[in-house]
């Protein structure tokens, strides 16, 4: 189902290029229903598409000069999305969003063409930083940087919440043992 979406008023940011195009395709209603509002406020001509196949029936129709695209769409890759959008449109900048961020899929999507590759859950306001970026726009390195420690002490924190505070269940998905992570579980957050 597309949702058509106009600007809101003309106090908004100008998008680059003249032209405001904006697809956006993610099957998580809600958040696409967000997403839409929020671009069109700064600007944005959005169309909005819930599948792999809306999409691709979007950019036949019209290929859009910006794109916000999920990674996994029920009906299939969003990358796919991506690479007909680049196909169609050299020059749109299309943004991957993903709630499985790691490397190698960041990578992929970089190498196929992507201008940015945002981590779930993404806000309004990065989505608009990262299609806005210029390409030698950086994230300052942090004064004090979290330790390995900390990092894998905050992933099995996000675990265990979307576990229900499960220990056993958060156990399972970290293939770890259960007494195990009890302990980590007890003791307090590294620096």
């Amino acid at each position: 189902m597309s949702l058509q979406s106009t600007p809101a008023d003309a106090g908004t940011p100008q998008v680059l290029h003249g032209d405001g195009s904006l697809l956006i395709v993610d099957d998580d209603k809600p958040f696409l229903t967000r997403l839409t509002r929020a671009m069109a406020s700064r600007g944005f001509q959005v169309e909005a598409a819930e599948s792999v196949a809306e999409g691709l029936s979007v950019i036949e129709r019209s290929a859009p000069a910006y794109a916000v695209i999920d990674m996994r769409l029920a009906d299939g890759n969003g990358l796919d999305v991506m690479s007909e959008l680049k196909a169609k449109r050299p020059d749109a900048r299309a943004i991957i969003l993903t709630g499985y961020g790691n490397i190698v899929t960041a990578v992929t999507a970089v190498k196929l063409g992507a201008f940015d590759y945002l981590a779930k859950p993404a806000d309004a306001d990065e989505i608009y930083g990262a299609l806005m970026a210029l390409r030698h726009d950086k994230a300052e390195v942090p004064e004090n940087p979290m330790s390995a420690d900390r990092v894998r002490w905050e992933h099995i924190q996000r675990i265990y919440e979307l576990c229900g505070r499960n220990v056993s269940e958060t156990a399972r998905r970290l293939n770890m043992h259960r007494r195990t992570l009890q302990r980590i579980l007890a003791k307090r957050a590294p620096r």
